[in-house]
């Protein structure tokens, strides 16, 4: 199935797997991009001689285009760049937006940019400043989300930008796929889907609590680090939403002492990153370093199986998710589903 996102990238189907922190990994970003997808390594939980290592391993594992996202608020974003682009890794995706000096930079090295976007204006100014294709996240998508639901938002921002659409936040299936390229889009992209697959790193314990949520469980909080966030409820979840200033202070600064430890990073540092993900909000001192530390809240979960001790950001298909395939298993059935409902739409009455 040939659209604008296979031609700009190169791959076989209009299908991409998101930079999930401590999910995206080498193993699943391979799997994804040998299934013919568009797999995206994350790089915020790397550190940098991390992050030219697992370039190289999944260049090791593949042949197929792959790509890395970042932070582009993060402070060595300008290493991480140059890292993608000494190692020839095809696409550059953004959690944020990317300066227009970054774009600059990647586009004249040749790396195609996919910033992700989670409302209108924010797709047009990525757009205008040289953006080869965006992402769009409705309020469906696991982790950082908004408030508009993807049906509403994807339809703006197709006929607000010039540029390849791809939508994200609720999609699982062919069925979803053949509805975002009516609305205009050129693919989608699934980060839950992925993460529940036979290629997947996620420790058995939690993939299997994902497998038992309802759309019920899967809840947007503020608590974690005073942004809209979409998880599964778990323990974790209500006692921070329950717990005092003093005593989230305390759970925040232990959390911080052990990301600390694994990342490297000094506390001046963290608490700088804490500060630049307020993005203008009035956060509370825990909350800024939840923010700054979020990344070993999610490890406590997706690497360490820790499910009490973490979060695991979610979309909410994961209440609509039963089974847990092979990354190729996956990427077949969606585009046989796919093909089935053009099909049936074709020869419909």
């Amino acid at each position: 199935m040939e659209t604008a996102l296979t031609r700009l990238v190169g791959v076989r189907h209009p299908i991409v797997q998101t930079g999930m922190g401590w999910v995206a990994g080498p193993r699943l970003v391979s799997a994804s991009a040998e299934a013919g997808a568009l797999g995206i390594l994350a790089s915020a939980t790397m550190t940098l001689d991390r992050l030219r290592d697992a370039v190289r391993e999944v260049k090791s594992r593949t042949s197929e285009p792959f790509g890395v996202n970042l932070r582009a608020d993060a402070g060595d974003a300008g290493d991480r760049v140059r890292i993608i682009v000494d190692e020839g890794v095809r696409v550059a995706s953004f959690a944020l937006a990317p300066s227009p000096e970054l774009i600059a930079e990647l586009k004249e090295a040749g790396v195609v940019v996919i910033p992700s976007v989670g409302a209108r204006r924010h797709a047009e100014k990525v757009a205008a400043w040289g953006a080869d294709a965006v992402i769009v996240q409705g309020g469906e998508g696991g982790g950082h989300t908004g408030e508009v639901a993807t049906t509403v938002l994807l339809p703006q921002v197709v006929d607000a930008v010039g540029i390849p659409v791809v939508a994200a936040g609720g999609f699982h299936d062919g069925r979803g796929l053949v509805a975002a390229l009516a609305y205009g889009a050129a693919g989608v992209a699934m980060g839950t889907r992925f993460l529940l697959t036979s290629d997947s790193t996620v420790p058995d314990a939690v993939k299997a609590r994902y497998l038992a949520a309802t759309v019920k469980d899967v809840t947007v909080t503020r608590a974690v680090d005073g942004l809209p966030h979409r998880m599964l409820r778990t323990e974790l979840v209500d006692a921070l939403e329950h717990a005092g200033r003093t005593k989230a202070l305390f759970q925040a600064a232990r959390r911080a002492a052990g990301f600390r430890k694994l990342s490297g990073l000094t506390w001046r540092r963290m608490v700088q990153d804490g500060l630049a993900m307020k993005h203008g909000k009035d956060l509370t001192w825990s909350q800024v370093l939840l923010a700054a530390n979020t990344p070993m809240l999610l490890k406590s979960a997706m690497v360490d199986g820790r499910t009490d001790l973490g979060v695991m950001a979610s979309g909410q298909v994961a209440g609509v998710i039963d089974d847990l395939p092979s990354c190729a298993e996956l990427v077949e059935r969606i585009m046989k589903e796919a093909e089935e409902v053009r099909e049936r739409l074709n020869t419909s009455p």
